[in-house]
């Protein structure tokens, strides 16, 4: 399929981006058309990284091939001739610089041949996986089927058998003959744990940690007699103190999850008491949860009398029994009514709606937001349609075994020898609900996890475990065998010292040890280099993350609902995403269908009206939220931290900053009057609807006016939607389309309200030029409703006039066929297309020869360059503070052929238009409609004629033989319909917004930014994926989309041309659509997966539709297994994504309208979308760099310290003597050192929130592992071993030549030793490497060294005077003390370990300073000069504003597409700075193309600025562009009130 427009009449894909193939509720159809890749257009946005690195994702060789393809001259050439359908290779155009030539070309040509043939899959299992799924068989056939016999179950022998109203039941129901027994109970859990598996799961969990079994075997060593010289209990019985924390809390976890669970298992529902429940003893007795009212609540007996009243059926209690779900069974009638959720699998048995029909919603399932017709099968419809014949009809439902399968269905229906299919139309699955229909009655057939939805849900799930635990396994790994090493070095010592001297020394007789007693004694002695604390002080570290994010900016007050966390397990793994796989209906989209454009007699009209009354509703939400905090009522969904911080943030952040957005604006994100066109450069329509009302009140009678009302009146009348009165005398519209009720509601704004739709009829109101209200009724004669096949929907109605008129919408290429004048229409549409395709084929030129510029300037200026090379820059643009003034070439907004020139009033352009030719109006109206999908929407023609009575008699006699045939009725309905939708004139077009969420672009563009692969995972239609494609900026306007289809053939060859022209490097952007049925044709080959996951390795997102839930977590699973250093999100809302959400390293569930499913199973939720920015790159990054540090930390620290003991053994003839007294040893890191690394773990900021936001880039710290690598690892470890030698031996050295009048014992020894190491150690994790220093910091640091010197008073005089060793009694305090020459060693000591450690840091810095180091500089520049601005206001200077100090806001620059319409080439990037200045309008803040790297910010530096013409406005860039032009791209960079400046 192409995404533009569709040429090739039907049977190939139809549509465009943003064209609805309307309505969208059939699966058939999905997969016509053939396979082909197709670029098309998408909203392009400045701001985007994925052209300046388009090959982030890809492995090191393929980048190094797709970088020298981009760069060799036919990378500049134009793209012009590429085909929006065509896949085939880029070839060189005329006038693009000359071949290599000779020997070299021919050599570079066969290198590529030979690589080409040769190539290795990018994306391939590892070994771990493979061994893995060989183990995994292997246990499945010993364990689970051989020892516990517990084989497949064998397939039913004829289906399963259902009977309705069976004459024997058993006591417990209805037997299973795969089974042998009951069916299971609609029972259903989302726990991981039994009360049975919890405690072995839970070990085997708590015991994969290395370190935990480590000390294990450490503890069972110690506890062999004789061994340990420390104590038998000292490791085992901390460890299971620590298990069984860790234990309780994730069994707190899980219990929580049960909890939820409970909500769902006893919701209630109504059920026949006859049938199998006919026996008592097959009736619950007992119900669990509080308030269970047995009987019939207020609420349910008002439905029950609606439907009687309504339908005229007899609902009597008698008849019927209130359970709860979980009692549910197979075989059960249930009663369902209007807005009931379905508990279980179910045949229809009976409906209330027209004709039988019941309205399903199935967003939960499959994300479609249209609501599907089902229907009772023409043998239950007549026989069960009273209580009478629902409680005697003897039948039986045959129906398939439990399966996946979501989108087929194979049954039948036996009564009284009668055998009748049972399809997709006749059953309901578990997780829908009925809507727009009183009643609806079902015969359940699937139950609890064998209900299709369940089916799709993940099983036997294990709990998560983060990616830093594997990288600090091996990191113990290593200490383990260092401290091996260190035991095994220490006895080979004593081996040596017993030869020198123990046997020399007449004291030492009969004193020997053996060497195994040696060596374990010294394995227990160093085993706390793996420190136990370093498990425990991390739990902690984490529930201080947890609190820490209880963010008030992550509450949405429309929904009332903040972030959760669900668990603390994988905190840090949000700061590693490299993969993020988003539902899209719920999670992207709010569900709403608002009308948005039309075009009239080829005039562009908005209508924003409803946006006004959005925002106005969004409002007062917001206001009765703020208004219930205000009141001091309790939210339990809400914790006291954010309400409190909700309540004061507006005051204080108005106090200092009035320029700031408010509390409720910025929880809103956006906050807008009126919608704007995703498209750079491109200006709204000059009419909005308001005036073309006004225009046809004022001139009715024109040409014009009469075509509008005309179209208007189309809009009111084709479609299926009813009038409803609710119970407060509102008037509601029922659709079973989303896109019709957008519609309808868009009439009712333009003045035509239906106010009632009796059989056959419509009646609209409407308003007379005298404000006078008027009815219509118009007769509706017939009604050809949309089918996936034709795309298109009419009716013909009788005028009140007396004529007949047809009206049809549809797609485009569909209403183009069938128009009166479709030659000039193919025509035009054709000429429309070449322009759209040349306009993308510039833009992907330009786009190319931009990346070519950049790279070769960045290779020419070397890609890094050190920071001491421009820190004279630095430090004079940060003294200067505002040199510079804006270099913006402002400039008109590009001439695009789809807009037209301004004119003075709307009555001068209508009438310009009424002036134009017939064809010409067509012409603009296909403009229109190509502009209104590369803005995301989903436009729908519309086409009308007026026909005579006689013609219309003929046609209906056709169409009634075709409705009443019995053979191929479907068929010959198709061929009618035709007869009569043939030569319609051309009415307008409409375009409708699937409304996304707020901040929903800026979040994509942003995560885009940050290198994280977006791929949307959705069960909605291939054209509506597209759309919202578009709208999200998911493509771009110069994407290249390849499209894959099965049911083209030839998937290998496509899939295999794919990946060499992605492979090539030479297009800037690539989107891969595939669906789900593809998708499974590729998972069962080999071959095509191989290739499929290559490609997906080096597209910039995927789109995946049609996806069953199985198949989301299916593609989770395999990109973790075919990228193993992938870090994998799944975000969505409905119970269909919680598949993907267990399968991804980290969960994220949205509290959306498809319920709590996905947000009480995900690890975390939110409330919208857009906080997923707050989430990854502020608290991510945050946790993950706490977390790293702290692990580093307690690697050192201990190492430090311990190492120190080493060194002392030579001193002790290595006998095991201790340096330190063991009391002190003993309370080391919980009293000193815990507090140094637990409080910057929790605390600690190494940027600005804000700063952060703004600058997407920075979030690669964690992609990179560069909080936590083996490289930081081993330098950490040379640093403790370099502080350890400078810790003892100047120590030793000091007392080996001290006089023997002072004290000079092991414990005065030990103290300086130990003194120094605490003190270093908290000067060193709280001062110099705590960046976010604040009174915690500074308050921890201070109880951690005053403690130490307090316990050294404390044991001096509790100590009892008696020999030993230790002589601690009065030591401190009388003896070495009071001496200067113990605080001179001391200080000493400290004074070389800080001037080393930041003699090191400062080296690291300067000489290779990373992103992190450059920005906290920028940082620390721009809060000097901010201070400097503030005091110089309150001097009492003039009135100057803070924003005004610190920057003023940058004026709007020219875009790509703009420089491109211009055709002028793009100049080198140009960095804007204005540290310190506030947040801004979205309009203001084009900012600095930034390149992932802040080092290539800094090397760009122009040293000579121009004179500053914006004084407050200071800029960094190149500045003489080649064309006078230059390129304003992709980050805004906004930082927080005391921080760095906003636009870079």
């Amino acid at each position: 399929m192409v995404p533009g427009r569709n040429d090739d009449g039907p049977g190939r894909s139809g549509g465009g981006p943003g064209r609805s193939e309307y309505p969208q509720d059939d699966i058939s159809g999905e997969h016509d058309g053939r396979a082909r890749t197709a670029s098309t257009r998408n909203d392009f946005d400045p701001r985007s990284r994925d052209s300046d690195r388009p090959f982030a994702h890809a492995t090191p060789s393929q980048t190094a091939q797709a970088r020298s393809n981009l760069h060799r001259p036919s990378s500049r050439e134009s793209l012009g001739a590429r085909t929006p359908t065509s896949i085939s290779p880029i070839k060189e155009q005329p006038g693009a610089s000359p071949q290599r030539h000779g020997f070299r070309d021919k050599l570079r040509k066969r290198r590529l041949a030979k690589k080409s043939s040769v190539r290795k899959p990018i994306a391939r299992a590892t070994w771990k996986d493979r061994l893995r799924d060989q183990l995994s068989v292997l246990w499945q056939f010993i364990v689970i089927e051989t020892i516990l016999r517990q084989k497949p179950l064998p397939p039913s022998k004829d289906g399963r058998q259902i009977p309705l109203n069976p004459a024997d039941v058993g006591p417990k129901g209805l037997i299973d003959e795969r089974r042998e027994k009951t069916y299971i109970n609609n029972f259903i859990r989302s726990n991981r744990y039994t009360i049975f598996t919890f405690i072995p799961a839970q070990l085997i969990y708590q015991f994969s940690k290395l370190g935990n079994f480590y000390f294990l075997v450490v503890g069972i060593v110690q506890m062999i007699p004789g061994l340990s010289t420390v104590g038998r209990w000292t490791t085992i019985a901390p460890l299971a103190a620590f298990i069984a924390f860790s234990m309780a809390k994730e069994g707190y976890d899980d219990w929580r999850r049960y909890q939820l669970d409970k909500t769902e298992n006893r919701a209630a529902v109504w059920v026949l008491a006859s049938g199998v429940r006919s026996n008592p003893s097959n009736r619950p007795k007992r119900f669990s949860g509080k308030g269970w009212k047995k009987g019939e609540t207020a609420y349910e007996e008002k439905k029950r009398l609606d439907v009687e009243r309504e339908h005229g059926i007899k609902l009597n209690n008698e008849d019927w029994i209130k359970i709860q779900w979980q009692h549910v069974q197979v075989g059960d009638v249930v009663r369902l009514h209007r807005d009931q959720a379905i508990p279980a699998d179910v045949a229809l048995l009976h409906a209330t709606g027209p004709n039988g029909i019941a309205y399903i919603d199935t967003m939960a399932l499959d994300g479609e937001t249209n609501l599907k017709s089902k229907q009772a099968s023409p043998m239950f419809a007549e026989k069960c349609s009273t209580m009478a014949g629902l409680k005697t009809t003897q039948a039986t439902v045959v129906s398939e075994d439990p399966n996946m399968d979501l989108y087929n269905y194979d049954g039948k229906a036996v009564a009284d020898g009668e055998t009748l299919p049972l399809t997709m139309a006749n059953v309901v699955y578990r997780g829908s609900t009925l809507r727009n229909t009183s009643l609806a009655i079902g015969l359940v057939i699937n139950s609890g996890e064998e209900c299709k939805i369940r089916m799709n849900a993940n099983k036997n799930t294990a709990a998560k475990k983060p990616r830093m635990q594997s990288m600090v396994n091996r990191m113990v790994l290593v200490q383990i065998f260092a401290v091996c090493m260190l035991a095994a070095g220490m006895t080979i010592g004593y081996v040596l010292w017993q030869d020198r001297t123990e046997r020399d020394s007449w004291y030492l007789r009969n004193a020997n040890v053996s060497y195994t007693e040696i060596f374990f004694g010294y394995v227990i002695m160093f085993n706390t280099l793996i420190p136990l604390s370093l498990y425990v002080s991390l739990e902690i570290v984490k529930i201080g993350q947890f609190l820490q994010m209880q963010d008030a900016e992550m509450y949405d007050p429309v929904s009332d609902t903040p972030a959760s966390i669900n668990t603390t397990s994988t905190l840090e793994d949000l700061g590693q995403v490299g993969w993020v796989f988003s539902d899209k209906t719920g999670t992207l989209t709010e569900n709403i269908m608002r009308f948005r454009k039309m075009s009239v007699a080829g005039v562009p009209l908005l209508h924003d009206m409803n946006i006004e009354r959005d925002e106005a509703a969004k409002e007062r939400k917001i206001q009765q939220t703020l208004s219930h905090k205000g009141k001091g009522k309790h939210n339990p969904l809400m914790p006291d931290v954010v309400a409190h911080h909700l309540q004061e943030r507006d005051y204080e952040h108005r106090a200092t900053d009035p320029s700031r957005p408010t509390a409720q604006r910025m929880l809103t994100s956006a906050s807008l009057s009126r919608w704007h066109s995703n498209r750079p450069g491109e200006a709204d329509p000059e009419m909005k609807t308001e005036d073309l009302l006004d225009l046809i009140r004022r001139k009715g009678q024109s040409s014009f006016a009469r075509k509008a009302k005309h179209f208007l009146l189309c809009i009111a009348l084709c479609h299926t939607c009813l009038p409803e009165r609710t119970d407060d005398g509102r008037l509601e519209f029922q659709a079973a389309n989303p896109d019709e009720l957008a519609l309808i509601e868009a009439a009712r704004d333009f003045g035509y309200l239906m106010i009632d739709r009796p059989v056959g009829a419509i009646k609209l109101q409407s308003v007379n030029s005298d404000g006078s209200l008027h009815v219509e009724t118009y007769e509706v004669l017939s009604v050809v409703e949309f089918s996936s096949k034709r795309k298109r929907m009419s009716i013909i109605v009788r005028m009140p006039d007396g004529r007949i008129c047809v009206i049809c919408k549809g797609a485009d290429n569909v209403i183009r066929d069938r128009l009166r004048m479709r030659d000039v229409a193919d025509q035009k549409a054709a000429e429309q297309s070449r322009r759209m395709n040349q306009r993308r084929s510039m833009e992907q030129s330009m786009v190319s020869r931009r990346l070519s510029s950049e790279y070769q300037q960045s290779l020419n200026e070397g890609w890094r360059m050190n920071l001491h090379r421009r820190s004279t820059e630095m430090q004079r643009l940060a003294e200067e503070g505002s040199p510079r003034g804006s270099m913006d070439q402002s400039g008109d907004p590009r001439q695009n052929f789809s807009r037209m020139k301004s004119y003075d009033s709307a009555d001068q352009q209508v009438n310009q238009m009424a002036a134009d030719a017939e064809d010409e109006a067509i012409e603009r109206v296909f403009q229109h409609v190509d502009d209104f999908a590369s803005d995301g929407l989903r436009t729908l023609l519309y086409g009308s004629r007026y026909i005579d009575e006689s013609t219309y008699n003929e046609w209906r006699e056709i169409y009634h033989e075709a409705e009443t045939s019995l053979v191929d009725r479907q068929e010959k309905i198709e061929e009618a319909s035709d007869l009569i939708e043939q030569d319609f004139d051309l009415v307008g077009a409409t375009a409708i917004e699937d409304k996304l969420q707020d901040g929903v672009a800026d979040t994509i563009d942003k995560l885009r930014r940050a290198n994280i692969k977006i791929w949307m995972l959705t069960g909605d239609k291939r054209e509506t994926a597209i759309n919202i494609g578009h709208s999200a900026g998911l493509c771009k306007t110069y994407s290249q989309i390849y499209i894959l289809d099965s049911t083209s053939g030839h998937l290998h060859e496509t899939l295999s041309t794919t990946l060499n022209q992605i492979s090539a490097g030479q297009i800037p952007h690539t989107v891969l659509v595939v669906d789900g049925q593809t998708l499974q044709f590729i998972n069962d080959d080999d071959d095509c997966s191989t290739l499929f996951y290559d490609i997906t390795v080096l597209v910039d997102s995927v789109i995946c539709c049609r996806a069953s839930p199985s198949q989301k977590a299916d593609l989770v699973n395999r990109i973790r297994r075919y990228v193993p250093k992938s870090m994998t999100l799944a975000i969505g809302d409905g119970a269909n994504d919680i598949g993907m959400i267990l399968a991804s390293h980290v969960g994220i569930g949205i509290s959306g309208r498809e319920g709590l499913q996905a947000a009480r199973i995900s690890d975390f939720s939110i409330a919208q979308f857009r906080f997923l920015q707050k989430l990854l790159f502020v608290h991510g990054r945050w946790n993950y760099l706490r977390t790293g540090r702290y692990v580093l930390a307690t690697f050192w620290k201990e190492i430090m310290f311990y190492l120190v003991q080493a060194h002392y053994q030579r001193s002790t003839g290595y006998s095991g003597t201790s340096l330190y007294e063991n009391w002190s040893l003993t309370v080391f890191n919980v009293l000193f050192t815990s507090l140094s690394v637990i409080m910057p773990g929790i605390f600690d900021k190494d940027l600005d929130a804000d700063t952060l936001l703004a600058v997407p880039e920075l979030y690669t710290y964690g992609q990179k592992s560069m909080g936590i690598n083996y490289f930081q690892y081993f330098g950490w470890v040379v640093m403790a071993v370099i502080g350890s030698v400078i810790i003892f031996y100047p120590t030793w050295w000091f007392y080996h030549y001290t006089l023997f009048t002072a004290d000079n014992s092991i414990f005065a020894m030990g103290c300086v030793c130990f003194t120094v190491a605490v003190v270093f150690i908290n000067i060193k994790l709280f001062i110099l490497e705590c960046h976010y220093k604040t009174i915690i910091i500074f308050g921890g640091f201070a109880l951690s060294v005053a403690g130490w010197f307090l316990w050294m008073i404390i044991i001096s005089q509790t100590y009892e005077a008696v020999a030993g060793i230790y002589v601690v009694k009065d030591g401190f305090l009388h003896n070495f003390g009071p001496t200067l020459a113990w605080w001179t060693i001391i200080l000493l000591e400290l004074a070389a370990l800080v001037v080393i450690d930041l003699a090191v840091q400062s080296i690291r810095r300067v000489y290779f300073p990373n992103d992190q180091d450059l920005m906290q500089r920028v940082e620390k520049d721009a809060r000097k000069k901010k201070r400097k601005g503030i005091k110089d206001a309150e001097k009492g200077g003039a009135d100057v504003e803070l924003d005004e100090v610190a920057g003023e806001p940058l004026p709007a620059h020219k875009d790509v597409d703009q420089t491109a319409s211009e055709g002028q080439s793009p100049g080198p990037l140009r960095r804007d700075v204005a540290p310190g200045a506030q947040e801004q309008r979205a309009d203001q803040a084009q900012s600095m193309a930034w390149t992932g790297n802040a080092d290539y910010y800094y090397d760009n530096v122009d040293p000579k600025p121009p004179a500053a013409t914006q004084p407050t406005q200071w800029h960094v860039g190149q500045a003489g562009q080649q064309d006078g032009q230059h390129l304003e791209s992709d980050a805004s960079y906004r930082p927080s009130q005391g921080g760095v400046g906003q636009a870079y």
